[in-house]
């Protein structure tokens, strides 16, 4: 599938770091650091613009090494990049962390994954049909 992109930042576009990985990391595009306190969120951008086509979204979500590392993660994970946006892709970071921490210019801080998305067509009933687990919800197996 080719996805129309352009490209406003000064780094390489998203790809994919190995052979059959399926995220593209993805560079903040900021003029100064940017310095994040814990529990604080900050909307960061990327300098990316898609043309996604039409039934299939981006998904933005966290980099596994920023979380584990610096307790930073996406807040909205994942994100979703509809087909017919067409404005800058940013990431909503949060620090989740007990340290302040800094965020530069080029910085990996998210990846990026794209999905093929179907949309349903409501079918308006008085009964759906019953299952084994019916409403069982949270926690309803007793398992950990």
């Amino acid at each position: 599938m080719k996805v129309r992109i352009i490209n406003k930042s000064n780094h390489p576009l998203p790809s994919y770091a190995t052979e059959d990985a399926s995220g593209m990391d993805i560079r903040a595009f900021i003029e100064e650091k940017i310095s994040i306190s814990p529990l604080e969120r900050v909307l960061v951008p990327t300098g990316l613009f898609l043309e996604i086509p039409k039934g299939f979204e981006a998904q933005i979500r966290p980099r596994s090494g920023l979380a584990i590392k610096q307790g930073m993660t996406c807040l909205n994970s994942p994100g979703t990049i509809d087909a017919d946006y067409r404005g800058e892709i940013k990431v909503i970071l949060i620090n989740l962390s007990n340290e302040v921490q800094t965020i530069e210019n080029g910085d990996r801080i998210a990846q990026m994954v794209f999905q093929k998305v179907d949309q349903i067509e409501w079918l308006q009933v008085d009964q759906i049909d019953s299952t084994e687990r019916n409403t069982g919800g949270f926690g309803h197996t007793g398992k950990n």
